[in-house]
């Protein structure tokens, strides 16, 4: 059986992708220091046979390099990462901590082991957020300069560089993904879907940034894992590719949509769960917007999930799993944050 590390693999995009290479037979090794967002409700995969859970820090190197040399995987997919921009604003240190310095330990427990003619394959994930605020009816292809705007786009930009940087320096096997927004199953509901989604099911309010004209590109998850798992197998040593869906919405749209069809589906709509706008976060960027082309034409990947479907399908899973969201600790997501600067 092969082996593939998921740095990260007890986040949202991890968990999925996780299950998604588990059912393509891999035996997969979950790297993750199991932070407030871990997913601590999917238990079924722990007694999996081709799966094994490694509560490590990416940032401490020997560990690292030790398990690497131990278990001499094909590849590693790297999502450890913080990523909420809010938090970001109200205390960079950990997002510098764990998307510079971990991907630097990473990079260089590669460098090392390559010199033990050991060498494995990098996928890392980045955002579509280094590019910064996308203006007009434009869209960022992969030569389009960075310009992040929070500290945490900043610190993803940085990690980008970094690969870049060993893969020319050191000839590291690595490629670098760009994506946009994601959404489905496993969501930790500090996040825009689903919090409005639970905020839903909970008769509370559904708080919109400014007036909600912000545009996003959103992403199934599991079209996401697809787009990954082709990089793994097609994507070229030194390249980075944009996966998204050219599908871009208003957030003010975006949650409208969610309440109808919520209501569609007969989930009570409580008296108190009605759209309040809030005050906008510092450094908002107001429309992010990539172009997919290299990825369509040079791997053949395309998404597959409509958005119509997809959120849909979350909203029902949501539904299906609340034990989910019973499971987290109110106080990680429910008040405001990023804004007291």
């Amino acid at each position: 059986m092969k082996k593939i590390i998921v740095t990260g693999g007890s986040g949202f995009i991890g968990t999925n992708l996780v299950n998604y290479l588990i059912k393509k037979n891999f035996f997969v090794i979950n790297i993750d220091k199991l932070t407030y967002a871990s997913n601590k409700y999917d238990d079924k995969i722990r007694n999996k046979k081709n799966y094994k859970l490694f509560k490590i820090d990416i940032n401490n190197k020997n560990k690292l390099i030790n398990l690497l040399k131990k278990l001499k995987p094909k590849a590693i997919f790297n999502l450890a990462a913080e990523t909420h921009v809010d938090r970001s604003i109200d205390g960079p240190k950990n997002f510098i901590q764990t998307n510079i310095n971990g991907t630097f330990n990473l990079l260089e427990s590669l460098r090392f082991l390559k010199r033990k003619n050991l060498n494995i394959k990098l996928i890392h994930i980045s955002t579509d957020e280094v590019y910064g605020d996308i203006k007009g009816n434009q869209r960022s292809n992969e030569l389009h300069r960075y310009e992040p705007s929070s500290p945490y786009s900043a610190s993803k930009a940085s990690a980008d560089h970094l690969v870049k940087s060993y893969i020319r320096t050191y000839k590291l096997n690595a490629v670098i993904s760009n994506c946009c927004n994601n959404y489905g199953p496993y969501q930790f509901p500090e996040k825009l879907i689903p919090k409005m989604i639970s905020n839903i099911f909970n008769n509370k309010e559904l708080p919109v940034y400014a007036k909600g004209l912000n545009s996003r590109e959103w992403i199934h998850v599991e079209d996401h894992c697809r787009a990954l798992f082709t990089l793994y197998l097609k994507g070229k040593s030194g390249e980075s590719y944009n996966v998204g869906t050219n599908v871009n919405m208003r957030n003010i749209d975006l949650v409208k949509k969610i309440l109808k069809i919520c209501k569609s589906m007969r989930i009570r709509i409580g008296k108190k769960t009605k759209i309040r706008f809030v005050k906008d976060r510092p450094g908002h960027d107001f429309r992010y917007a990539l172009d997919n082309k290299k990825i369509f034409r040079k791997l053949s990947w395309k998404p597959k999930i409509n958005f119509e479907k997809g959120i849909k399908e979350t909203i029902i899973w949501y539904l299906k799993n609340k034990k989910f969201l019973n499971k987290i600790s109110k106080k990680t997501f429910e008040h405001r944050i990023g804004l007291r600067i």
